[in-house]
């Protein structure tokens, strides 16, 4: 079956999906609909450029116009979205066509000249209706009076954890995508090419640009991939390539894929420990199951990663001791991984019911993005790591826990960065749908 058959076949269930979850925030909240505002572009201080575009996620969950400001969504959960679709007259920038998609049918489409004339295709009476954005400025000189009201974002932010089967078409694409990238990647590492080379050809295969990619993607090769969110891309390669951490996503239909890998280029030692990790990741994917907390997962990971320290001899205790001590948070100092969907780190990871109540925040690991139960239909990421970061270290050595470190077996892996093997997993009832490794993207 094709992309688009897929597409087609879902999408209608998911309309259907988004009405009813509007219909029942609004009757909640006791409004008469949504008007969701794609956004509009943004003009770099004292210039006449403007910043890459990036539309509400909320605007996008209804259909795919990623690149399309000015646009409007009028949403009461009953009627037929209506859909305000900006088309001006301008020979500086492209002007986009409406789409003649899948997706179409579902709206009442309206078109929009001038942005500032939007008024006239919305309700008179904006009392009983709640603007959806980012721009409040514009919602206020519109006259609405609800603006993100917190009730309402509650809902949908808590329901949009649960995948339609269309998102779920949509975020395996993306990964099929994202697969080619980090294949292209590994490629040019072997060719010993630099970090923007790397990138570069991940970007052509990938066939995005970069203001289109989910986030912007990491490439470190060697000590850089110790940086967790690193981008200064360097022009030129190291003399020497040790190890590279590529962590890049791709975009499609506005879902998002988050994939990470690290390689050793001559060392057996670090691709032993970069096996160790890849194994660690394959072992908490089968913890993560319904009715489970995702603290739970992280305990699980923050244990297994303590017994790679003591297994490499990195740590001279036991790994449940280095995980009481806390040593552990040295070498792998963030969360196990988070929701995943419309945006990267998707929202809603800490909800604990549609009203908004916050899980308790873990003590011991305050960071995590996530704390929610598993349920079906949810996707998160798992992503494990092993870093050997300057300042953490330096911190440890420091401490009353220096006695237990090998201190000569981590500056030999100094030079090497870290490690970072992530997947994409689907929960499922009954099992998990690793949708990195089913669509193609091995840990070798």
């Amino acid at each position: 079956m094709s992309i688009i058959t897929e597409l087609a076949k879902t999408y209608p269930e998911h309309i259907k999906t988004l009405q009813e979850r509007t219909q029942h925030a609004l009757k909640r909240e006791g409004i008469d609909g949504l008007i969701i505002h794609s956004g509009q572009t943004k003009r770099m201080f004292l210039d006449d450029n403007h910043y890459p575009f990036v539309v509400n996620p909320h605007f996008k969950a209804w259909l795919p116009l990623i690149e399309h400001p000015n646009c409007w969504l009028i949403i009461d959960g009953e009627s037929k979205p209506k859909l305000i679709f900006y088309r001006p007259r301008d020979f500086w920038h492209k002007v986009h066509d409406l789409p003649n998609a899948y997706w179409t049918e579902y709206f009442d489409i309206e078109f929009l000249t001038h942005a500032n004339a939007v008024e006239k295709h919305l309700p008179f009476d904006k009392r009983k209706y709640a603007y959806i954005g980012e721009y409040i400025e514009v919602a206020k000189a519109l006259g609405f009076e609800l603006v993100n009201p917190d009730r309402v974002m509650h809902y949908l932010h808590y329901h949009r954890a649960y995948k339609t089967d269309y998102e779920l078409v949509c975020m395996r694409e993306a990964n099929r995508i994202a697969i080619r990238g980090h294949k292209a990647a590994q490629q040019a590492f072997s060719e010993k090419a630099s970090e923007l080379t790397i990138n570069i050809a991940y970007l052509k295969v990938t066939q995005h640009q970069a203001h289109q990619l989910p986030y912007n993607n990491i490439v470190g090769l060697n000590h850089n991939a110790a940086i967790l969110h690193y981008t200064d891309l360097q022009i030129d390669p190291p003399p020497k390539q040790h190890s590279l951490l590529i962590d890049a996503g791709a975009s499609f239909q506005g879902y998002a894929a988050d994939i990470t890998r690290t390689y050793s280029h001559s060392s057996e030692d670090f691709a032993q420990l970069i096996q160790g990790v890849s194994q660690v990741t394959q072992n908490t994917i089968e913890q993560v199951k319904p009715g489970v907390s995702f603290v739970d997962i992280h305990n699980y990971a923050y244990l297994q990663i303590g017994q790679l320290l003591a297994d490499h001899g990195l740590v001279n205790l036991e790994a449940k001791q280095a995980c009481e001590k806390q040593i552990v948070s040295h070498f792998f100092p963030h969360g196990i991984g988070h929701l995943l969907g419309l945006q990267v780190h998707d929202v809603a990871g800490h909800m604990r019911d549609d009203r908004g109540t916050l899980n308790t925040p873990s003590k011991q690991h305050p960071f995590l993005r996530s704390s929610r139960i598993i349920e079906p239909k949810q996707v998160f990421t798992i992503e494990p790591g092993l870093y050997f970061i300057d300042s953490l270290l330096k911190d440890l050595k420091a401490s009353e826990h220096s006695k237990y470190i090998n201190w000569n077996r981590v500056d030999h892996f100094r030079q090497f960065g870290g490690i970072r093997i992530e997947d994409n997993i689907i929960v499922h009832r009954d099992r998990n749908e690793n949708i990195t490794t089913e669509q193609g993207l091995t840990y070798s």
